[in-house]
């Protein structure tokens, strides 16, 4: 038999509901409606499938405040982590929220209803008391802080729910199991002892020999658990992870490793994350739980520190075993052999023994440049996978984004790279000048700050989604503002390079050179908030290249961002 849930009982909500099912679809038409973000429709699901055993809903302020204190609920029962759902003054208002209300829960993505609340309390949180004591510091550095401060809402809403539905899902459906199907997986193959490996990251050779070894060790079968909700910004999409899970699975022994997805919103919360993950384990029926050195870490902090000791989470985890009745397997780092060909516990290698490893920056260095990796890290299919989605940069797309006054010359240097770039072939090329997108994407805005933020966010969406396909963009707008640029590149980095390019010709010859008379209509009065004139133009702080096409030609300029991407590794293959 596998092992029993936290507290007891699963509580899986969509099957007790399950007799009302009708009748709380019904009414879910009939009350007011909250739409969830994406942490929440996460946490729900894991809520109302039994995954977070034995939450039955949202914190309400006496669970929260044990929680974030003693890390126990108020009842005395072992849990680490505050799950809760948040809303605005706003919304609190809007929908006239208040204690004894029923409001349905709906999912973001298609407006379906999940559940419904009743709600008990509404409350105000510390935040800074949350930051300190859940993450360990009130350091925005930390992704998870970093969200609780600048998008959690200022109030939490506990009460009770009642399931109406799981969260649909079109992806990988065979894989994503609730607690009771993949406990009846297990109970159909026999599986009585079961290790769990979390992951958030593409599985290699190694990942594969130290839960085999884990598994035999302790007579078990594996469960290869990966988190397929949030995880870190910037970690590999789910989409490309789950088909190397598809692809290494197979390499295990036959009969000893199975696959089922997790869709958690991971907080990345060291310790007190991997005792919460435990519980989770524990409630999918695994008796053994794989924590890794710096488990669920987030990095350096501002004062580039780690947030947490490595063996931290460990530490925590075992201080509790006695309580989770699930056993702690301690990561073990394995190190190839290359006389041998085969990987060992590191405190096992020979004295003098050649040993060879490749770090994930290594690793992140050699998709990027498409250089060689080794069949001894991972498997070549795995490899295939990861280079499909992560191809080098020399078939990645790119944004070149010039900024600077009207009548810099930045459109003519722009028109010119396009040229160039065209003549170096193997992208299309996207040329979008000021005037093209003003016309063609944002003719009803004016020129207020307001209005011209939104210019620059839609061409940074556009400019993503033309770099996520590969595409070489030149963009060429005024852009006066820094935090728009900013938001630009950070909206194209997530796909590609992304390179900014101040034209930093001085206001005076830019007057020169305007042949349309419009610095001078602007200082007649005749035009208002014009760049230069009555509205300030902040100079780019962080800008790839700064050039003047009043000291140099627009020839030389050309050269220098095409070098700079050749630098970069746009051109050519390795």
């Amino acid at each position: 038999m596998s092992n029993a849930p936290h507290g007891g009982i699963l509580k899986d909500l969509v099957v007790r509901d399950q007799p009302i099912h009708d009748q709380l679809l019904q009414e879910s038409s009939t009350v007011e409606s909250i739409v969830l973000t994406d942490r929440q429709l996460c946490d729900l699901e894991l809520i109302i499938s039994g995954g977070f055993s034995p939450l039955e809903s949202f914190l309400n302020e006496q669970d929260y405040n044990s929680v974030v204190e003693n890390l126990r609920l108020a009842d005395g029962t072992l849990w680490s982590m505050p799950i809760n759902l948040d809303v605005s003054q706003e919304d609190i208002d809007r929908l006239s929220l208040k204690p004894g209300q029923r409001v349905a829960l709906r999912d973001p993505r298609n407006d379906s209803p999940i559940a419904i609340l009743t709600i008990q309390d509404i409350y105000r949180p510390d935040k800074v008391k949350e930051a300190k004591l859940v993450f360990g510091d009130d350091d925005i550095a930390h992704p998870a802080v970093k969200y609780l401060r600048q998008s959690v809402k200022e109030f939490y809403v506990g009460g009770t729910l009642q399931a109406i539905q799981a969260p649909v899902h079109y992806d990988y459906v065979a894989y994503r199991n609730t607690p009771a199907e993949i406990r009846a997986y297990f109970q159909k193959l026999n599986w009585t002892r079961i290790v769990a490996f979390q992951t958030r990251n593409p599985m290699h050779r190694a990942h594969r020999e130290l839960t085999v070894r884990a598994a035999r060790s302790r007579q078990a079968n594996v469960l290869i658990n990966p988190v397929v909700g949030l995880t870190k910004p910037g970690d590999i999409d789910h989409f490309t992870r789950v088909r190397v899970y598809e692809a290494i699975i197979r390499r295990y022994p036959t009969g000893m490793a199975a696959l089922s997805l997790l869709p958690l919103a991971m907080r990345m919360a060291g310790p007190r994350e991997a005792l919460w993950h435990a519980i989770i384990r524990k409630n999918h029926g695994c008796s053994h739980f794989i924590i890794g050195r710096d488990h669920a870490g987030p990095g350096k902090n501002s004062a580039g520190k780690d947030f947490y000791g490595p063996y931290d989470a460990q530490y925590l985890v075992e201080k509790y075993k006695d309580e989770l009745h699930i056993e702690v397997v301690p990561f073990q780092q394995v190190t190839y052999l290359p006389d041998s060909d085969e990987y060992v516990p590191s405190d096992e290698v020979p004295a003098g023994a050649k040993t060879l490893d490749i770090s994930g920056t290594e690793l992140r260095r050699r998709l990027r440049s498409g250089a060689h990796i080794p069949e001894w890290f991972s498997y070549p299919e795995v490899v295939a996978l990861l280079r499909q989605s992560h191809p080098p940069r020399s078939k990645q797309g790119f944004t070149v984004f010039l900024t600077g006054y009207h009548a810099s010359k930045k459109e003519h240097i722009a028109r010119a790279l396009q040229v160039s770039l065209n003549q170096q072939g193997g992208r299309s090329i996207s040329l979008l000048l000021g005037e093209t997108i003003r016309g063609k994407l944002s003719s009803e805005l004016g020129f207020s700050k307001r209005e011209r933020d939104i210019n620059i966010t839609r061409l940074g969406f556009v400019s993503a989604e033309l770099t996520k396909a590969g595409a070489g963009v030149i963009v060429a707008p005024i852009a006066p503002y820094e935090e728009a640029r900013q938001q630009a590149r950070q909206e194209v980095e997530k796909t590609g390079g992304f390179f900014l390019v101040h034209v930093a010709t001085p206001l005076e010859q830019c007057i020169a050179w305007d042949r349309d008379g419009v610095y001078a209509r602007a200082k007649a009065g005749e035009i208002t908030g014009f760049t230069g004139i009555d509205d300030p133009y902040e100079a780019p702080k962080n800008a790839e290249l700064v050039v003047d096409p009043s000291t140099e030609s627009v020839a030389q300029i050309v050269r220098r961002i095409i070098l700079l991407l050749d630098q970069q590794g746009y051109f050519g293959d390795v």
